[in-house]
């Protein structure tokens, strides 16, 4: 997406460029995208987010129907606090693919740090939506389930939080906050 600025000539031959190396390399496009939406997410679990950008925008220009693009952008903007920008991003993720509960769990941060940044409850409210869809599609993450552990203990909700924590205790106790577990079984 390239920062959503338009391309001058030299910008878009060089596109044209990179479009012919990768029908070469490449039977489709597709699978062109998902080569470097790959490499975007390894140059992320290095912490070279520069790198991880440039990738994702080569997979985007490549297919912009692909889902994990938006979920790579919008993470990188997470990390750069930009949370209010990262929240589009990470819905047209789910727009194009519902199934991912990882995205849902990136969007859930994203509206969390909003509601500590604000203290607006509408973000909380829409983190924990989030976070059950994250859930929903896949039960046994534990740190996302105590994530949710710790988000009803902002709401003095203790009978949900208590829920979750005996949930993630299952799978990890390590995964929920220790602050959060002392308030939450002290007598």
């Amino acid at each position: 997406m390239y920062g959503k600025q338009k391309k001058c000539a030299a910008q878009l031959n060089i596109d044209n460029d990179f479009f012919k190396e990768c029908d070469l390399q490449f039977t489709d496009r597709k699978k062109a995208s998902k080569f470097y939406t790959e490499k975007g997410w390894g140059y992320f679990y290095k912490n070279d987010f520069e790198t991880s950008m440039k990738r994702f925008n080569q997979a985007w220009l490549l297919d912009t129907l692909n889902a994990d693009t938006y979920w790579g952008f919008g993470n990188i903007l997470g990390i750069r606090q930009q949370f209010k920008e990262s929240i589009p991003l990470l819905e047209k993720s789910i727009s194009l693919n519902s199934t991912n509960p990882k995205v849902y769990e990136s969007i859930s941060t994203s509206f969390g740090q909003l509601f500590f940044a604000t203290k607006d409850i509408k973000y909380l409210n829409k983190s924990i939506d989030n976070l059950k869809n994250s859930i929903r599609l896949d039960s046994k993450n534990a740190r996302t389930l105590g994530q949710l552990t710790g988000v009803y203990s902002y709401f003095m909700e203790k009978d949900s939080a208590l829920k979750y924590l005996k949930l993630t205790d299952k799978l990890d106790p390590n995964a929920v906050n220790p602050e959060v577990r002392k308030m939450l079984t002290k007598k």
